[in-house]
């Protein structure tokens, strides 16, 4: 049975090569919070034909890299590549979870995206949800599935204390994000290198 990247527990992590001991000690692995309520906004009729769930490790047969060249076209990840990055994601735990929505008709991935729990100095050694990498198959569109997503990747920051949860956006999607409770703020600047 493959496991969500937040439950590594000793199968996964010996099946990656790595020993309990590699996570962090005292760090649960938490499973993300409960799937809001199927009837939330633009759910519709499909919420019960995707499952929303943690990424796992037998994802990548499932179309997880063909579904993030659609957010940002790159180079074909290698199967050692994504055991390797899944394996350094599962030892941060819960502080970073990367969602997936699979079809159930297909098993293939719908929709997926992250959320990165940044540890602060300020508001009292508080942290942060960085919300990444949301994406939604062009096929999909139209069916809330990011919407989902978003809405629990937010719940998950929620869970884990965070004050707020941020995120980046394209100006054509400030409406998207706006739904889902965002407000534009500040201004993003980059640095690529």
């Amino acid at each position: 049975m493959v496991q969500p990247i937040l439950a590594a527990t000793g199968p996964i992590l010996t099946l990656l090569g790595l020993s309990p001991a590699a996570r962090v000690a005292g760090t649960p692995m938490e499973q993300p919070q409960a799937d809001p309520v199927a009837s939330e906004a633009g759910a519709g009729d499909d919420a019960d034909a995707y499952r929303i769930r943690p990424l796992e490790l037998g994802d990548i047969s499932k179309g997880f890299c063909d579904l993030l060249a659609q957010l940002s076209p790159s180079a074909p990840l290698t199967e050692d590549a994504y055991r390797a990055r899944f394996a350094e994601l599962a030892r941060l735990g819960a502080d970073h979870l990367v969602l997936v929505a699979e079809d159930a008709a297909t098993g293939r991935l719908a929709a997926a995206g992250a959320v990165l729990v940044e540890r602060k100095f300020i508001r009292r050694c508080g942290t942060v949800g960085h919300v990444e990498d949301v994406v939604v198959d062009a096929a999909a569109r139209g069916r809330g599935l990011g919407e989902r997503v978003v809405r629990r990747l937010v719940e998950h920051a929620r869970g884990r204390g965070c004050y707020k949860a941020i995120l980046n956006c394209a100006p054509e999607l400030k409406g998207f994000y706006a739904k889902v409770g965002f407000q534009e703020k500040n201004v993003q600047m980059g640095l690529y290198f």
